[in-house]
């Protein structure tokens, strides 16, 4: 490239660029770092570490329901059959389910674990 100059100061090498050839790099990696996020995110897909979540749990979750109620249902789970699987009692995931108690951290790590998703995705 003829726009590209070498330069030496304090004997570091540097290289000036015109803005337009400046641009094109940040975007080219951009693009890269894109590009390997995205295929990031398909290994972890196709290991059954990653899911795509409908719209309607997503919208239920930033309206503000309880947490562990939305994957729950998400799941197809009863309030029995998620306390059996996380080792409660189901009137303590009841009372979690409507905020009446807050889950301990080993609680939720127990929900989590049943629902498969991640402790973060619960708290």
């Amino acid at each position: 490239m003829k726009e590209r100059l070498k330069l030496t100061i304090d004997g570091e090498d540097y290289v000036a660029l015109s803005r337009d050839a400046y641009d094109r790099l940040i975007e080219a990696a951009e693009d890269a770092a894109d590009s390997a996020a995205i295929a990031r995110f398909e290994q972890r897909l196709a290991a059954g570490e990653e899911e795509f979540v409908p719209s309607a749990i997503v919208d239920r979750i930033l309206a503000g329901e309880n947490l562990v109620r939305v994957w729950r249902e998400h799941r197809g789970l009863t309030v029995s059959a998620l306390a059996e699987m996380a080792g409660i009692a189901q009137p303590y995931l009841s009372q979690i389910e409507t905020g009446k108690r807050e889950g301990t951290l080993q609680t939720m790590k127990k929900i989590a674990g049943a629902l498969r998703v991640k402790l973060d995705d619960l708290v």
